[in-house]
């Protein structure tokens, strides 16, 4: 075999080889660990409700006492007092809020009871289902005045 040929094999082989190890020295990117917020706390199905409607019932709060700063701003919620799954799967919260009313005194509280549609995100054939995600408020009722 030839000088020639010889070069012509072993030309290829060391360009291959030559980037191969260009390539194998790419380091991959590492994913950052996501770490708890605080290790040591209960988390409840009530908190992670609340977490997905709060903004939601923040926003019905401030049009219903948009004038009242205190009101929009110092509400908190009571408790949940019913879910009802629907069946275009999606869900009915029915959550009691307590609104302050610093019109009367400085500690008392206006009672209101807010219903939302909790509709999570589904796209499956085999539950009929084909929505986003959405939140909304179906109905706002004041308990007391």
């Amino acid at each position: 075999m030839s000088i020639l040929k010889k070069i012509l094999v072993l030309l290829p082989i060391l360009m291959i080889y030559g980037l191969n190890s260009y390539y194998v020295h790419a380091i991959a990117q590492e994913q950052k660990e996501i770490k708890p917020f605080a290790e040591d706390w209960y988390v409840t199905t009530e908190d992670i409700i609340w977490d997905v409607i709060f903004p939601t019932i923040d926003k019905r709060v401030m049009e219903e006492y948009g004038g009242n700063e205190d009101s929009s701003f110092g509400w908190g919620k009571d408790r949940i007092v019913n879910i009802v799954y629907n069946n275009n799967h999606s869900y009915d919260v029915s959550i009691r809020i307590q609104v302050p009313n610093h019109s009367h005194a400085p500690i008392n509280y206006t009672e209101d009871l807010v219903k939302v549609r909790v509709s999570p995100s589904c796209a499956s054939p085999k539950i009929n289902c084909n929505h986003g995600f959405s939140v909304d408020v179906l109905e706002y009722k004041h308990l007391t005045q």
